[in-house]
């Protein structure tokens, strides 16, 4: 079911806090008569469906079976296409919310040897999820915080109390963005091989490119980032315009045009995917391939997952090869 369908989770909002400049913390709980909220693991995400009709993402920041509700936190992000500001401007407390069940494509992996989380203003939020998580685990990690000024870093105090190595970054204060390069260089993890520290970073898209070039450079083969917003990719040279997608499920075969999206053209079908950014980074839409070789768009799938070919976003991907097969 599509939240943009009203399906999903009931819940209200239970408690709003003001955690730093332009940041606003939710606390949702499930609706009176309503069963529990689903379990999940450090790095998810939930999807909100918004007064306004929008569909959003936002990570979920503490851990799960800590109480009976979800916490999450929004930046009122000055370029915003309507998410942030209507929860900011419309969202009350007692305020009715559907959302989904959790979602993790910012998995945590729990037997590094090191982990070294890097968050870029309010991408602090699933980084700091995974930094309670380690801490509980009494594994080995380090953070590096990075924001435009004192007060707009969120959390500050709970990072400080995790008593993990913390290097701190204001841009205010030292004139501009760190040199991500030279700090990751000095960070492999006290007493571990670099091969063996797993790095993940979310944060702007300036913040990510610049993480996502460092480790390259480094030799850091265990590189994590989720992103915010989608980087627009676009259509490999041999990707197809027209192709056929044989739909294994409902026994069906349908034709994408040159006009035409794979999203556009299963709702024109009559299908109706699970969606929700439909840019390529919510993972929402993620639908297995039986066959054909997709035409990658998304920001959620690793080189290596593109590269096996088992699954696809269809809301931003295309399609390579004559025919696609699709489990849906």
């Amino acid at each position: 079911m599509s939240l943009q369908d009203g399906g999903g989770l009931q819940t209200y909002v239970h408690a709003l806090r003001h955690e730093a400049d332009g940041v606003l913390g939710l606390e949702l709980r499930p609706l009176p008569g309503s069963a529990a909220l689903p379990a999940y693991s450090a790095g998810a995400h939930i999807d909100l469906q918004l007064p306004n009709g929008l569909s959003r993402s936002y990570s979920l920041l503490t851990l799960a079976g800590s109480g009976p509700g979800y916490h999450i936190a929004v930046l009122n992000d000055r370029d915003s296409r309507g998410g942030s500001r209507c929860v900011h401007q419309q969202l009350r407390i007692g305020s009715p919310l559907a959302i989904s069940a959790p979602l993790n494509n910012f998995e945590l992996d729990e037997a590094a040897s090191h982990s070294v989380l890097i968050s870029g203003g309010i991408g602090i939020t699933p980084l700091l999820c995974m930094a309670r998580r380690l801490r509980a685990l009494g594994r080995s990690f380090e953070m590096l915080c990075l924001a435009r000024s004192r007060s707009a870093a969120a959390f500050a105090d709970e990072i400080n109390a995790l008593g993990c190595p913390v290097h701190w970054h204001f841009d205010a204060e030292q004139g501009g963005p760190p040199d991500l390069h030279a700090l990751l260089a000095t960070r492999p993890g006290p007493g571990s091989a670099a091969a063996t520290v797993h790095h993940y970073a979310c944060g702007p898209a300036p913040m990510l490119d610049a993480f996502s070039a460092a480790c390259a450079a480094l030799g850091y083969a265990h590189a994590h980032i989720e992103r915010f917003s989608a980087v627009e990719l676009a259509a490999a040279a041999d990707a197809r315009s027209s192709y056929q997608v044989v739909l294994r499920q409902s026994g069906r075969t349908i034709q994408v045009g040159p006009a035409a999206s794979l999203l556009s053209a299963l709702r024109a079908a009559g299908l109706d995917p699970p969606t929700s950014c439909e840019e390529g980074i919510c993972g929402t839409c993620e639908t297995r391939v039986i066959e054909g070789q997709p035409d990658h768009r998304d920001s959620v799938l690793s080189a290596a997952e593109r590269l096996a070919n088992r699954s696809m976003m269809v809301c931003v991907s295309g399609c390579k090869s004559q025919t696609l097969v699709l489990d849906l």
